[in-house]
């Protein structure tokens, strides 16, 4: 079930956020973030979140913000997170789908992705997939943990 998340979930994303930060591999978040840090990214001004549960226990969480300010504000940005125990289930399928409508009935015109690591072959498909167009790639942008630099990709939708 994915349903509007509250603070009192955040006891339960604070791992998924260090476990996916650990990685190097796919947020720009250093490992040394801090809880306020990670509180913020998900509750702060302007942001509001969804978790996906199963019988209580988060298995997932995705953000929806305003990608710009002013003239800029309808077109949204959104972030999403799975705890590798939950990956591979169609989990961010459905995260992705609920923040399309979910953006739709929040009045955004389009969904931008403005940093999608090249690398990460599960994002890159289910964007695709789900109808994102790639804009562009930013040569080298991302620091991999293992890999180096790397491209981050820039992903676009029409609501």
């Amino acid at each position: 079930m994915i349903r509007k998340a509250t603070p009192d979930d955040f006891p339960q994303m604070l791992p998924i956020f260090r476990e996916v930060i650990q990685g190097g591999d796919t947020y720009d978040f250093e490992e040394t973030a801090n809880d306020q840090d990670a509180y913020d990214y998900w509750f702060g001004k302007g942001v509001n979140s969804w978790v996906m549960e199963d019988d209580g226990k988060v298995l997932g969480y995705y953000k929806i913000i305003q990608n710009h300010r002013g003239r800029g504000n309808h077109v949204a940005n959104a972030s999403f997170m799975v705890s590798s125990a939950a990956r591979n289930k169609g989990i961010g399928r459905k995260m992705g789908e609920d923040c399309i409508q979910n953006a739709k009935a929040m009045g955004f015109k389009a969904i931008q992705f403005n940093f999608v690591i090249s690398t990460n072959e599960p994002a890159m498909h289910l964007w695709k997939s789900l109808g994102f167009k790639e804009l562009c790639r930013l040569p080298g942008a991302f620091n991999h943990k293992k890999l180096g630099f790397v491209d981050a990709v820039i992903f676009f939708m029409e609501l």
